[in-house]
């Protein structure tokens, strides 16, 4: 008989408060990186009724119009009507961002003969499956689509008076460890009240679950759309907001371990954003190798210190080659100090807004540069699964 286990990850859109918040953070980093890809940015961002305030440190050669990357950021997202809670137009701006300690950026500016430290201590987890084609858990992957579909449903009209604010949640039913069918599909999705709710589930079961999730739903998967009755009241009037709250959201869907670190409004000179990616780039490269089945990938560093103070690869019993061979041949060809990541993975660009919303892993987008896969056939070759590539010879006259 099946062992049978579940999973159950969330997504929310990009109206979402805290999503807001990751979006603003971002969007600065993004604004500075075009004038001054060296800025060292740290920044938060909060947002209630009307309300949006941001602090942090910067230190940059650049200029950054917060107010106004604020207010365009809610108008991208769609917050142009006061009755969604708060409107890019009149909503409040309250701006308290100072520089960098130099006590922190002693210990991170590259000097001679002393290689760019880590900007502070931790500990950062990357992860990858064969569960999917994205080398990601499904039940993130099935979130995460459900929340872009209702996004694109309320944007392009698909669906009447959808509000920017919405979450999905999904619960995937494995048997011995495959996924086999969804036990729960779970929307909630603002609104304005001149649609019922009768007519939204209708329009969400036919155009957001069904498309998304049919071929895993049977007559048993529990469906809950608006299970409150109603949700009119959202966005930061709902609840507030923070940027770095929807830290598993962002990665794995509770799938693996998470450090504790938050991505959103950090340069990659911080290694809780920088560490994170690399870790997944060498998960990835790992499952795509052929090495693992599963293949989880911890980083952990001291604030100063280039190396990292450990790495550590598990891979759930599902390795092909000895777990240690697989941790020799990574730390062989992954360098892994903050310099390399930032270098390896071209990290000083403005790619960082559109990570912010819908996950920062599985995307098939180039400037996501840590999910290639490109030194997948060097572990290969290394680990003995694949012969050596030959060079084609030249052939003259």
């Amino acid at each position: 008989m099946a062992h049978i286990t579940y999973v159950t990850s969330e997504s929310v859109t990009e109206g979402h408060p805290d999503k807001i918040c990751d979006q603003i953070s971002d969007s600065i980093l993004d604004n500075l990186y075009v004038q001054d890809p060296y800025s060292r940015v740290a920044v938060e961002c909060l947002t209630t009724t009307g309300l949006i305030v941001v602090a942090g440190e910067i230190t940059t050669r650049g200029y950054a119009d917060v107010q106004g990357i604020a207010r365009r950021t809610l108008r991208e997202i769609g917050y142009t009507n006061p009755q969604f809670g708060i409107d890019c137009e009149d909503a409040g701006v309250l701006v308290s961002i100072h520089g960098q300690s130099q006590d922190i950026a002693q210990g991170v500016d590259e000097k001679s003969g002393k290689e760019q430290g880590a900007g502070d201590q931790g500990m950062m987890y990357g992860y990858a499956c064969t569960e999917t084609p994205e080398m990601m858990p499904l039940p993130i992957i099935l979130a995460h689509r459900l929340t872009m579909k209702l996004a694109e449903a309320r944007k392009k009209g698909l669906i009447p008076d959808l509000g920017p604010d919405g979450k999905s949640q999904v619960s995937v039913e494995y048997h011995d460890g495959i996924p086999k069918r969804l036990g729960a599909v779970v929307i909630a999705q603002q609104h304005l009240e001149k649609i019922s709710e009768e007519e939204l589930r209708e329009e969400i079961k036919e155009k957001i679950i069904y498309p998304v999730c049919g071929k895993w739903i049977d007559e048993n998967t529990k469906i809950y759309i608006n299970a409150t009755g109603k949700f009119v009241i959202g966005g930061p009037e709902g609840d507030s907001g923070v940027t770095g709250r929807k830290i598993i959201a962002d990665t794995y869907g509770g799938v693996g371990r998470h450090g504790g670190g938050a991505f959103s409004g950090k340069d990659p000179t911080k290694v809780d954003r920088s560490g994170a990616y690399a870790a997944r780039y060498v998960a990835k490269n790992v499952v795509a190798a052929g090495l693992a089945d599963k293949c989880e990938v911890q980083l952990s560093y001291a604030i100063g210190v280039a190396q990292p103070t450990s790495i550590n690869v598990d891979t759930f019993g599902t390795n092909k080659i000895p777990e240690e061979k697989i941790a020799e041949l990574v730390k062989k060809h992954f360098k892994l100090t903050p310099k390399w990541i930032i270098d390896h993975l071209d990290l000083r660009r403005p790619i960082y807004r559109k990570t912010a919303a819908y996950g920062h892993f599985g995307r098939s987008d180039p400037d996501f540069t840590w999910e290639k896969t490109d030194m997948a056939d060097t572990l290969k070759i290394e680990a003995g699964l694949m012969k050596p590539l030959r060079a084609e010879a030249k052939i003259i006259g």
